[in-house]
């Protein structure tokens, strides 16, 4: 199971799982993989991204907790 992680880290493994960006849009910035858009929360307090968003946008992204885990 995903634990927090700098968002940093998060932008370095949705890459390596194929996602382009993060893109600016709105009030946050996102991640694209086709038809796949992903918010990615902003950088802000220079805090970790707390576990349960984690697990929130690995659902949204339909990545399993094992391609999670090789990225």
């Amino acid at each position: 199971m995903p634990t927090s992680i700098p968002r940093r880290k998060l932008i370095k493994k949705l890459r390596s799982l194929g996602f382009d960006g993060p893109f600016s849009g709105g009030k946050n910035q996102f991640m694209v993989k086709g038809q796949i858009k992903l918010r990615i929360p902003n950088p802000h307090k220079k805090k970790d991204i707390h576990q349960s968003l984690v697990n929130e946008i690995i659902k949204q992204a339909g990545i399993s907790i094992n391609q999670w885990d090789d990225a």
